[in-house]
């Protein structure tokens, strides 16, 4: 199908993966798409014995690898695990190379134009990592895989948005890569994207500090006089300008209360940990968004959670968001062409 057809579609085609079978993603799945049934087509990649226990009742047709696709919605097998590693909480060897599979199914379909974005649901790292060396990640494989300048993991939610200049990265490995131009061009790509992902004409941007207090004029560290603040200057003149550098104990809860419009955070945990206690407390389900890439591609901002897996416990809200915010970019980027 040609990428202008798929703009065309009435209800925008989303490509789904489903993760590990042995996770929580396809029952999340198979509750959002129950709830946001006729909003979007989806075309789900995973196991066809998990696909048709928990999404049969979609009405949606389960074709084999390579069948022609239908205008709307679809369900596609690309394994047939034994049942064994189908069992809910219980990761099996198969797991990590199936996972893999629906993630390149899924992807290659957004790639050719069959779908408008691409949905993940969670992965085991480790598990992938054991079929593909060096996995750390789906932002770092699409990154690679869409030969992308720079990617941003952005996690998204209605009281705070957060982008991170560094991923899943040990805090030793900190020093090497905080540098005046990675943290700048993180700056210009979050500000890119909510201009043009998200429609904020003036988007308001704040620094995380690294140190407490943000140093305190140099009695916790260098690192705000050193590299934070000729960043900034990097970042403004090319066009993002973003405030700060501001201590991390109060920046966020200055974003949360509508100070900023995001904040650009220096390390996964500084920056998730805000994000992640507000979805518990509020009940704000808050959604990774990938920005820099080519494609649309959001994941729930939660793991696989195998304690939970099967026990029919698990909360579907953050796939919600999820496939609404990509279905909502996809517009806004089909719409400018």
């Amino acid at each position: 199908m040609s990428r202008r057809r798929t703009r065309g579609l009435a209800r925008p085609r989303l490509a789904v993966s489903l993760g590990d079978p042995s996770g929580i993603g396809p029952e999340v799945v198979g509750g959002a798409l129950r709830a946001l049934r006729g909003e979007v087509a989806p075309l789900l990649f995973g196991d066809a014995s998990v696909l048709r226990r928990e999404l049969g009742d979609l009405g949606l047709p389960l074709l084999e690898p390579g069948e022609p696709l239908p205008p709307g919605g679809a369900l596609v097998g690309i394994t047939r695990l034994p049942g064994a590693a189908l069992r809910p909480g219980r990761p099996h060897p198969a797991g990590g190379a199936a996972q893999l599979s629906y993630l390149e199914a899924a992807f290659a379909a957004v790639s050719r134009g069959d779908a408008a974005a691409l949905v993940t649901a969670p992965v085991s790292k480790a598990q992938v990592a054991r079929a593909l060396p060096g996995f750390v990640g789906h932002t770092e494989w699409l990154e690679a895989r869409t030969r992308a300048r720079r990617s941003v993991m952005m996690l998204a939610g209605s009281r705070l948005r957060v982008a991170l200049v560094t991923n899943h990265v040990a805090m030793r490995r900190l020093g090497r890569l905080l540098t005046p131009a990675r943290i700048a061009e993180t700056v210009a790509v979050a500000h890119r994207a909510l201009r043009v992902d998200f429609g904020l004409s003036r988007p308001r941007l704040a620094l995380a500090a690294l140190n407490p207090h943000a140093g305190e004029q140099g009695s916790f560290g260098d690192e705000e006089d050193r590299l934070l603040r000729p960043a900034l200057a990097l970042a403004a003149a090319r066009g993002a300008r973003a405030a700060g550098p501001f201590p991390a104990d109060s920046v966020f809860f200055r974003a949360a209360r509508g100070e900023f419009d995001a904040v650009v955070a220096l390390y996964h945990d500084q920056g998730l940990i805000p994000v992640k206690l507000l979805d518990a407390l509020m009940g704000d389900a808050a959604v990774n968004v990938t920005l820099g890439l080519p494609i649309v591609r959001t994941s729930p901002d939660h793991g696989v959670a195998y304690d939970i897996a099967g026990k029919g416990t698990a909360s579907p809200d953050s796939m919600i968001a999820a496939i609404r915010l990509a279905a909502r970019i996809a517009t806004v980027r089909a719409r400018r062409g």
